[in-house]
């Protein structure tokens, strides 16, 4: 029989709805809050250098987003994101990809461009915007990108970056496509991920990118963040369905659900959804459920839309402490000598503020200079009414007012 309307055939003769809540999604868990693997689970093949590696990031973002945090409320950056609660999700997703597979952010993954090579140096230049920033300075704060890493440079605009991330991994398949059959020639060398939170996925964007990645099967795995939050908006009103990953099975994605405080279930779930995006062709979506421990911005006080016992609860949870557990408990970690790093990361991260905070910022021309090969008469005009302005009024453009010729 033809199946034009791409459904299935099961034919029922009694009047009945299908409940909303009717696809029962688990969410997969490895390791326990006290550092154990579970009954039941299978421990992961992850070697002690990766652990540690891992846990090493963890550690790291940790400790800058608490110092930049503190760098904002006295002034010295416009602005911060934490990545407080997610640490995990972040780091484990980031190390269950090759090097060179492409990775499109939202604004809270700091980790998988940490754990990539991004030096702390080129945090510290990029949130100060001086001229040594990779992004010349065009980008608020925590705004990062790295061709180098192949890490896009991150968009504030919610979800524009999950319809491009499709659009880039269809273009990593095409190169694997043979031109008389259509059918894969070999296994892909590279995937897309793109991670975003639960509140981006409200966005008309998220929609058109996983119904694009399914309908012409673009290796993409799509990384849901479902923190429990979109800035002030909890997840109960932003959507009534089970979560991202219901959505994911609407599309006819294979999807997974997984605990995104758990480094483990993080990292083995994103190892099998890249094997399965090279193997196939095809997206896959795995939701993250971490809670946000920190508030969406230093623009935004949670204390407004939720409790300190809400917080408290899920401080308990903490993904860096428990893995640090677990590690411990291999003997792959000394507990005085973590310490003894932490405070060396601190003295690290101090020293490379206040050298990044001294240098100085891009010149005015930077904000041209690569826009096209040669600037196009419109952009050169705006670019000299631009001087004139400052020009004119110098104490409004103290940064700038004295650099331009």
């Amino acid at each position: 029989m033809t199946n034009p309307n791409n459904i299935s055939l099961n034919i029922s003769h009694a009047l009945e709805f299908i409940d909303g809540h009717a696809l029962n999604i688990p969410t997969l868990k490895i390791l326990s809050e006290q550092g154990d693997i579970l009954d039941g689970a299978t421990k992961p093949e992850l070697d002690k250098e990766t652990a540690l590696k891992i846990y090493s990031t963890m550690r790291f973002i940790r400790l800058l987003d608490e110092r930049m945090q503190a760098a904002q409320r006295q002034g010295r950056i416009s602005f911060y994101m934490q990545c407080l609660g997610e640490e995990a999700a972040i780091t484990a997703s980031a190390a269950a990809l090759k090097q060179d597979d492409m990775i499109m952010a939202q604004y809270r993954e700091q980790a998988a461009l940490h754990y990539r090579g991004f030096t702390l140096g080129q945090f510290m230049n990029q949130l100060f915007s001086n001229e040594k920033d990779l992004g010349k300075g065009r980008q608020m704060p925590v705004h990062y990108g790295s061709n180098e890493l192949n890490y896009l440079t991150i968009s504030s605009p919610l979800g524009t970056q999950i319809p491009q991330a499709t659009g880039y991994a269809y273009g990593q398949k095409l190169k694997h496509i043979d031109k008389e059959s259509g059918e894969l020639s070999s296994e892909i060398d590279n995937v897309t991920i793109c991670y975003f939170g639960e509140g981006a996925a409200s966005e008309g964007d998220f929609h058109a990118g996983l119904n694009m990645a399914a309908v012409h099967k673009a290796p993409v795995i799509f990384f849901a963040r479902n923190n429990g939050y979109a800035i002030s908006t909890p997840a109960d009103e932003q959507f009534k369905g089970d979560g991202i990953a219901a959505r994911g099975v609407g599309y006819g994605i294979k999807t997974i659900r997984v605990d995104g405080a758990d480094t483990l279930a993080v990292y083995e779930a994103t190892k099998k959804a890249r094997e399965i995006a090279v193997s196939t062709g095809e997206p896959v979506l795995i939701e993250s459920i971490a809670y946000r421990l920190g508030a969406h911005s230093t623009s935004d006080d949670p204390s407004g839309y939720r409790t300190k016992d809400e917080e408290a609860e899920f401080k308990n949870s903490c993904p860096v402490a428990r893995f640090k557990t677990w590690l411990l408990k291999q003997g792959w970690l000394d507990e005085s000598e973590d310490e003894a790093i932490k405070d060396k990361i601190r003295e690290e991260i101090l020293a490379a503020l206040k050298v990044a905070e001294k240098v100085q910022k891009p010149a005015l021309e930077e904000l041209v200079s690569d826009v096209y090969d040669t600037p196009i008469p419109a952009l050169q005009k705006q670019y000299e009414e631009l001087k004139e302005h400052i020009k004119q009024y110098p104490d409004a453009y103290p940064v700038t007012a004295g650099r331009i010729k």
